[in-house]
């Protein structure tokens, strides 16, 4: 097992818990992309795939729990948008 990579994920992965709790709490989406995060999310399924076919360790934890953190933040994503659209069609028919 790779330290250093073990501390590349530990320090990536700190940032997803409060960017979770962001979009979770202020339901917009700004500042966020949609795509960066799917980029993210095949960075982590790659690094998924590395450690079963080529070194199976236990950094693979590490990955699995970065790549379910993404994807927490995508839904949240896709559930943002829709209050942003009900919001906006909301004001819209009030004003």
């Amino acid at each position: 097992m790779s330290f250093f990579e073990a501390l590349m994920l530990i320090c990536f992965g700190a940032a997803w818990p409060f960017s979770i709790y962001k979009s979770y709490r202020s339901r917009q989406n700004s500042g966020k992309s949609v795509f960066f995060l799917g980029i993210v999310l095949v960075g982590y399924i790659s690094g998924i795939i590395h450690k079963m076919v080529y070194s199976f360790d236990l950094v693979i934890y590490l990955y699995c729990l970065n790549a379910m953190m993404v994807s927490t933040d995508m839904v949240l994503y896709f559930r943002n948008r829709r209050y942003e659209k009900l919001n906006s069609t909301n004001s819209i028919m009030f004003s």
